[in-house]
């Protein structure tokens, strides 16, 4: 059971988990050893409450299938034990962030003494740099 929040959990029967033999660089114990973890997990078909659903489903995520389905390969650690562990962080992870609510921003104006400031600061430079030209004909 993955434990999302106090109200919200996953049961262990709708994440699928299978160990599969991971890639690249290992010698020979990567031709033998299915230590990496391919994890599953249908959001239409969870027990998530529905904003949950709604907010992973509208991801652009290449994690994420047309069916939606959330696909995670876990292969960074040498035992399928904390590959297991890893694929269940990063779902939890992911669901996690998509149900934050991003706070909306509210467009700024500069206060009318900043206004002022860098008004009077280009007429500062403009004086030295007038004062610099060799116009004395």
């Amino acid at each position: 059971m993955l434990q999302l929040s106090i109200a919200v959990t996953i049961p262990d029967h709708e994440i699928e988990l299978t160990a599969i033999r991971a890639q690249g660089a290992g010698g020979q114990n990567v031709n033998k050893v299915s230590s990496a973890i391919h994890l599953r997990f249908n959001v239409p078909q969870s027990s998530l409450p529905v904003f949950y659903k709604e907010r992973l489903l509208a991801l652009t995520d290449s994690r994420l299938t047309k069916d939606g389905d959330i696909i995670i390969k876990a292969q960074q650690h040498r035992t399928q034990e904390l590959n297991r562990e890893d694929a269940l962080q990063r779902l939890k992870s992911l669901i996690l962030q998509a149900i934050q609510v991003q706070k909306s921003r509210r467009p700024t104006k500069p206060s009318r003494s900043s206004q002022k400031k860098r008004v009077d600061k280009k007429k500062q430079k403009g004086k030295i740099k007038s004062l610099r030209r060799n116009n004395w004909d």
